[in-house]
């Protein structure tokens, strides 16, 4: 893909409810980029001059604790904005990295913001883009309560079995690239505390693990059994 047509920008979430007019200027200004996977889009504490939209792919958001250690924050997909966040003229205050192979639509920020500047509801979907992040840490910060860490790892595989779950003869298949030590990653955990936490929720049938791909038979019953604190 070394180019994009206006239909794909027209289904993009974050240019949802916007008119013909106002769409051809945003396809006008905006570049594509290719990134191979586990590549960097950003660092923490880089200067940002560009928004980035997801047009393709999967990008994940992390932090780096004090030991290096990896925490994965977001994993995001196509539509969605990885970094409105620099609007505030702060450098970025997290990594981000290619998840699988991806193209993003790049904007120079001010010419960005120039746009908000005339159209409230494209305004408004950058702001809902940062609402939704904001929710999702709150939820996030419920999940780092003490509670076992094989009932954590359930609600994050219901949650992504959710966004990227797809119909399967086994259940629902998580599409999506996700080994061991990316969970780990998730959770700033241990390789081996997750492999632990998986064993166990496929003693109690919540999970099927084939071939390193996740399946959920039942998404309710895995549902109850993260919910049951």
């Amino acid at each position: 893909m070394t180019e994009f047509n206006f239909d794909q920008i027209k289904n993009l979430e974050v240019f949802a409810g916007l008119d013909d007019e106002f769409l051809l200027r945003l396809y006008n200004v905006g570049k594509i980029k290719k990134f191979d996977k586990n590549t960097h889009v950003f660092m923490d504490k880089d200067i940002v001059n560009n928004i980035f939209v997801v047009l393709k792919g999967k990008f994940s958001l992390y932090k780096l604790s004090e030991n290096a250690q990896k925490k994965v924050v977001f994993i995001l997909g196509e539509g969605k904005i990885l970094n409105e966040v620099i609007l505030d003229d702060l450098p970025a205050s997290i990594c981000c990295e290619t998840f699988e192979e991806g193209y993003l639509l790049v904007y120079d920020k001010k010419t960005f913001i120039d746009l908000m500047e005339e159209n409230f509801t494209f305004t408004k979907n950058v702001i809902n883009s940062l609402a939704k992040k904001v929710r999702r840490l709150y939820r996030q910060m419920k999940n780092t309560t003490p509670i076992k860490i094989e009932k954590k790892l359930a609600a994050k595989l219901w949650k992504l079995s959710k966004d990227y779950g797809v119909f399967h003869p086994l259940g629902t298949l998580i599409n999506l690239n996700v080994s061991v030590t990316y969970l780990a990653d998730m959770f700033g955990s241990q390789r081996e505390t997750i492999s632990r936490a998986l064993k166990k929720l496929q003693e109690l049938d919540l999970i099927i693990v084939e071939s390193k791909k996740i399946f959920i038979p039942d998404r309710d019953k895995l549902s109850n059994y993260f919910k049951d604190i």
